[in-house]
């Protein structure tokens, strides 16, 4: 595909914005989509749309070639994401691109699951070029504890289960390739780090990162629930759990090599993201 015109939204999320740079490293005309005019992206054509505004979408839409769809946590994303499909499909938009999650399925006992898996079902059912990227466990959410890790632990409802964690500029440079190149039509491509690590392995390559003890800390279903509770909505906090026994179950700790074969490069492990993200958890 020549210098194809992408449309990226959740343009400054943590995807979105390691993205857009891979993008234009290969050649790609970037038109970035963002719900606040004031978080605009340099360097790159910027619009304002919001998904719940199906018109600011499709204006948003226009003479893209190619679209990378990445919603915000709402309640109804999967609504908001098949309107996105409808729009881009109607539009002419010749590639979607659909961010979705590890193990996705309809009869998942997770709620985030079975609402990825119904946007892939519909999206497939429109029949245009698509492909589905499906990440396992983002290494950056670690950031989320960051308060805790800083006083040397962290806990979480997942016991001794590995998960093949992914760092999520592995998902951007994965989704750039698909974005730009050809013969990825219809294709699911499973995102993994290059190995599956316990939350004790992670803890202790946080302490050679940052030059300190910090030490994992395991939790009940109702402890992380009360901890979090009124951080997140109820919605949002029932699903975490939700993915948290996912991973309890060991159900996420299969290895996969897209990240190698469509970048052409090992997918980072946790040793090289706590080294490189050291100064957020309270390195030296």
């Amino acid at each position: 595909m020549n210098s194809p015109t992408v449309l990226v939204t959740g343009a400054t999320g943590t995807v979105g914005s390691a993205l857009i740079p891979e993008l234009q490293a290969r050649g790609a005309t970037v038109r970035a989509m963002t719900r606040d005019p004031r978080r605009a992206v340099p360097g790159v054509e910027n619009v304002v749309a919001d998904l719940k505004d199906p018109a600011s979408v499709a204006a948003a839409l226009e003479g893209v070639d190619t679209a990378f769809l990445n919603s915000p946590s709402e309640e109804g994303a999967a609504a908001l994401q098949i309107r996105f499909a409808d729009l881009a499909h109607e539009s002419g938009v010749r590639r979607l691109v659909l961010l979705s999650q590890y193990a996705a399925r309809t009869d998942s006992p997770v709620r985030f699951l079975r609402w990825h898996a119904e946007v892939e079902e519909h999206v497939r059912r429109l029949g245009m070029d698509h492909t589905v990227l499906r990440p396992n466990l983002y290494l950056q959410a670690l950031t989320g504890f960051a308060a805790t890790i800083a006083q040397g632990w962290f806990a979480a409802p997942i016991g001794g289960a590995a998960v093949s964690a992914i760092d999520t500029r592995d998902i951007s440079a994965s989704a750039a390739e698909v974005l730009t190149g050809e013969g990825h039509t219809g294709r699911i491509y499973t995102l993994t780090g290059p190995r599956a690590v316990t939350h004790d392995e992670i803890a202790r390559a946080l302490s050679t990162a940052t030059g300190r003890e910090i030490t994992f800390q395991e939790a009940t279903a109702e402890q992380f629930s009360e901890a979090l509770a009124g951080v997140l909505p109820p919605w949002q906090l029932a699903g975490l759990v939700e993915d948290y026994a996912h991973y309890a179950r060991g159900e996420a700790a299969e290895v996969h090599g897209a990240v190698a074969e469509l970048t052409g490069r090992p997918a980072r492990d946790v040793t090289d993201f706590a080294r490189e993200h050291a100064d957020a958890f309270g390195g030296a």
